[in-house]
C-alpha cells in the first residue's frame, strides 16, 4: 500500500502570477524540515504539493509533525494512493482507514472529482463506499452534521486518494518570501513569540541579544541560544550574535540621569541592532514590546527609541495583552525555557523611578554626556559573538 502526502495552499494561493515562486519557498523550507528523515519527491498538481517518501519505512508521522511547522501550508493530509478504478477504491480504503475508523463512532464520506470521466459521480462515491464501510465496521454510523471521522476520496488526473480527512497547517507565508530581518531576542517570553510571528509572515530571521558579564552569567546565555532553537522548526536557522554591554552600561550608570538609563540603554541597543541588521543584508528590526507593559514600552518611550534607528521596527505584540502572549508561548514550545530564572541585561542596574514621559530632546541632551557613544558601540561590535543556531542542536542548552 503506497502512502503520500498532500500539502494545501491558504494564502499562497491569492497570490496570482507571483503564487509559484511563495510555493517554492515553502517547497524548498518543507525539503529542508525533511531531509533528516530520508528521501522524499516532492512535486506539483491541479493546486496541490505531492510528497512521497522513496524508501521504505520512513516515518510518515514524524513528517507530518515537523510540516505543521512550516509557515505557508493551510493543511496537511496523509493519504492512501490507489488506481483510478472504484474495485482499487474499494479494496484499499478499508484497509488503510482500519485503525481510524475502529476509534470512532460516527462518520461520513466525501468526494471529490477532478476526473469527470469517472464512471461514479461524487453522490455515488459516497453512497457506495459508505454503505461498504458501515458493512467492515458495523459499530459505526453515519453523521453528516458532526462526525468523528470524515472519510474523502479524491479523484485526480491519475490516480485517486483516500484519505481520514486533514490536519490544519500553521498557514501564513514561506518563510524567506518576505525578506530578512534582525530579531532583539531577549530570555524573556515576549521577543521569541515576535520573531515567531513575523517568520510567520514570511521574514527569515537572524537575532541578537545582549549580555553584560559578570552581571549577567552564562546560564542566562545558553537559556537565549536555547530559545533561538525552540524557535528553529518554525523559524529556520537562526544566526544569533551576542553583544556584550557591560562597559556602555557601567559609563552610562557614571555620567547619565538615572530615570532615563532604561531608555538609553533601547537606544543603544536598537543602534547596535540595525548596524548587525545591515551588515546581514536585513530589511527590519523587530522586537517584543508590547504597549504600556513597562516603562520602556510607553508611546513616549517608543518614540525616542524609533528616533535612532532607520530601518523599519516591527512590533507585533503591540496590542496583546501578556495572557495572550503566554498562550502563544506555551503553543510553541518556548514558555518553559522562558521563565527560567536567570537575569538578563535589562534588568541591571534598573532606574527606582524610570521616566514613562520622555521627550527626545531630553534624551539627545542626556546622550551628550556620552561624547564617547561611537566608540563604545565600535568597542562592542569588534566582540560580537556569533552562534549559528540550527534544527538539530545550538551551541548550548538549559538543563
Amino acid at each position: 500500500m503506497k502512502e503520500i502526502i498532500l500539502l494545501k495552499d491558504g494564502e499562497i494561493a491569492l497570490k496570482g502570477l507571483n503564487r509559484y515562486s511563495f510555493e517554492d519557498t515553502m517547497i524548498k523550507n518543507a525539503k529542508r524540515r525533511l531531509s533528516s528523515l530520508g528521501r522524499f519527491r516532492f512535486y506539483k498538481a491541479q493546486s496541490t504539493i505531492y510528497i512521497e517518501p522513496m524508501e521504505e519505512g520512513l516515518d510518515m508521522e514524524e513528517a507530518v509533525e515537523r510540516l505543521k511547522k512550516v509557515f505557508g501550508i493551510a493543511a496537511i493530509c496523509r493519504t492512501c494512493v490507489a488506481e483510478k478504478n472504484w474495485e482499487d477504491i474499494c479494496r484499499l480504503a478499508p484497509v488503510y482507514l482500519k485503525d481510524t475508523l475502529e476509534e470512532a463512532s460516527t462518520f461520513k464520506v466525501t468526494a471529490k472529482r477532478s476526473d469527470k470521466k469517472f464512471p461514479l459521480n461524487s453522490p455515488q462515491i459516497c453512497n457506495e463506499l459508505g454503505g461498504l464501510l458501515l458493512s467492515r465496521f458495523p459499530h459505526l454510523r453515519v453523521d453528516v452534521k458532526n462526525p468523528d471521522v470524515i472519510v474523502t476520496v479524491e479523484i485526480r488526473d491519475y490516480a485517486a486518494y483516500i484519505h481520514a480527512g486533514q490536519l490544519p497547517g500553521p498557514g501564513g507565508m514561506p518563510v524567506g518570501s518576505s525578506g530578512r530581518a534582525m530579531l532583539l531576542l531577549s530570555g524573556g517570553i515576549d521577543s521569541p513569540v515576535a520573531g515567531y510571528m513575523m517568520a510567520k509572515r514570511g521574514l527569515e530571521l537572524s537575532a541578537v541579544h545582549f549580555v553584560s558579564p559578570p552581571y549577567t552569567s552564562d546560564r542566562a546565555k545558553l537559556k537565549v541560544i536555547q530559545l533561538a532553537h525552540l524557535m528553529t522548526p518554525y523559524c529556520g536557522n537562526i544566526n544569533l550574535h551576542i553583544v556584550n554591554l557591560t562597559k556602555i552600561q557601567e559609563r552610562m550608570l557614571d555620567k547619565c540621569p538615572e530615570d532615563l538609563f532604561t531608555i538609553l540603554l533601547r537606544r543603544f541597543m536598537m543602534d547596535i541592532a540595525q548596524r548587525l541588521s545591515l551588515k546581514e543584508s536585513s530589511s527590519a528590526l523587530i522586537t517584543g514590546e508590547s504597549l504600556a507593559q513597562v516603562a520602556s514600552q510607553t508611546v513616549y518611550a517608543i518614540a525616542c527609541t524609533d528616533a535612532m534607528v532607520q530601518q523599519p521596527v516591527f512590533r507585533p505584540l503591540i496590542g496583546m495583552d501578556k495572557e495572550e502572549i503566554i498562550r502563544i508561548a506555551r503553543s510553541i514550545g518556548t514558555f518553559e525555557t522562558s521563565i527560567l530564572p536567570y537575569e538578563d541585561c535589562c534588568t541591571v542596574f534598573t532606574p527606582k523611578h524610570p521616566k514613562t514621559k520622555p521627550t527626545l530632546q531630553m534624551v539627545l541632551e542626556a546622550e551628550t554626556l556620552l561624547p564617547e557613544r561611537e566608540e563604545l558601540i565600535a568597542e562592542a561590535l569588534e566582540a560580537v559573538e556569533t552562534v549559528k543556531v540550527t534544527m538539530s542542536g545550538a551551541a548550548g542548552y538549559i538543563e
